[in-house]
């Protein structure tokens, strides 16, 4: 008898194992790719105000509170979901839950992670520590607090699950996408061909820009649309030039930069 591996246990971790692997590949990527890099290797340890040793000490305590969060979610949930399974068979309805649960968690970002920047002590105390990497790269998309990775992904996540009405087995697939989505726009790099570019205008440098001094009360968004800083006023434009000594910069219009 083969061993199986319950759609609760698959949603619990294999986001969590996407999450180490996909950025392996993006560390990998960085070490041969210095002409895609939006800043170089030397910026990115001379600027960073964390070792990457804390950082991981970091994303593996978020994670372990987002396994804890999703375990107790899937329990409670258990007989909502086994009642409804035959219905997310349907594609409409899959794609529907998908991206009801994309708005969802972008708008739960979007004004959670702009009231932890206007709120000084929120962002002294709490949203800081995610700053400390002025330089994004791929296996810091969680390094948070752990009361920012709690309020911010982990109750974002759980919104998204519930009031979409997918399954464990969707919830798979969909938390593997946001934490791909999540590391590429952390990952530092502007590869060509990259479809997260090609079809979400929210990427790694969209991303680098709100990392930087001057784009720190703009680009919000996270991780999939641009809407809320569209319609709210915080979208900050920015072209993408190659820098002098290789590589890219993602820079901002001057009427944005000044402001």
């Amino acid at each position: 008898m083969g061993f199986a591996v319950s759609d609760e246990l698959l949603g619990t971790f294999a986001p969590i194992l996407v999450y180490w692997v996909y950025s392996g590949i993006y560390i990998l990527l960085g070490l041969s790719l210095d002409n895609y890099r939006l800043h170089s290797r030397k910026d990115e340890d001379d600027k960073n105000l964390v070792s990457k040793r804390t950082v991981v000490k970091g994303v593996l305590l978020q994670q372990a509170v987002q396994a804890v969060v999703a375990t107790l979610l899937f329990t409670v949930t258990g007989n909502d979901v086994e009642a409804s399974l035959d219905e997310q068979h349907s594609f409409i309805v899959l794609a529907r839950q998908f991206f009801t649960a994309m708005v969802i968690l972008d708008t739960w970002q979007y004004f959670m992670h702009r009231y932890m920047h206007h709120n000084k002590f929120l962002y002294r105390h709490i949203h800081s520590q995610h700053h400390r990497l002025v330089v994004p790269y791929a296996f810091g998309a969680l390094y948070n607090h752990p009361i920012e990775g709690l309020l911010l992904d982990t109750i974002g996540g759980a919104l998204s699950f519930l009031l979409s009405g997918m399954s464990p087995r969707a919830s798979i697939f969909f938390f593997s996408f946001a934490t791909i989505k999540t590391v590429d726009d952390h990952c530092g790099l502007w590869l060509p061909g990259n479809l997260f570019h090609v079809f979400f205008r929210n990427n790694s440098a969209y991303h680098d820009i709100h990392h930087q001094l001057y784009g720190t009360k703009y680009n919000f968004s996270q991780p999939f649309f641009v809407m809320w800083d569209k319609i709210l006023g915080t979208y900050m434009p920015y072209s993408i030039e190659k820098r002098i000594d290789g590589g890219f910069e993602a820079r901002p219009t001057k009427e944005n930069k000044d402001d």
